[in-house]
């Protein structure tokens, strides 16, 4: 079984980045789907951005499209999620996941079986 653990969150004011860390342990899959989901208190977790560690395809939601970069570092087994042109709209907590059935489109939440405890991110204006 697969455990998940996030790291990077932190404060940033708007404009700012940061990178986002999701470190694997234990069984890992070299064809999972991997991907990054958020939630604020009161709504449902939404996906940001997805990566298919079989051919390195990367998918993001139209909110995060040429701010966010998914990328999956196979020898450290850790997904990244670069954060630039932060928005105060981005102020969540962040989630990474990984499954292993595909193909990954879409990539709703349901279909996650593995998560992380998450990391938050707040964004300032």
């Amino acid at each position: 079984q697969v455990q998940l653990a996030e790291s990077g969150g932190g404060s940033v004011q708007a404009g700012g980045s940061l990178r986002l860390s999701c470190a694997a342990s234990g069984y890992t899959y070299s064809r999972a789907c991997m991907g990054w989901f958020r939630q604020v208190p009161g709504k449902e977790r939404d996906w940001v951005a997805g990566i298919y560690l079989g051919s390195g395809g990367t998918y993001y939601a139209n909110s995060v499209k040429g701010r966010f970069t998914i990328s999956h570092d196979n020898a450290k087994k850790t997904l990244y999620l670069q954060m630039n042109s932060l928005k105060p709209e981005d102020t969540a907590m962040y989630y990474c996941a990984t499954r292993r059935d595909t193909p990954c489109v879409p990539f709703v939440r349901e279909r996650f079986g593995a998560w992380g405890q998450g990391t938050q991110v707040t964004v300032s204006s």
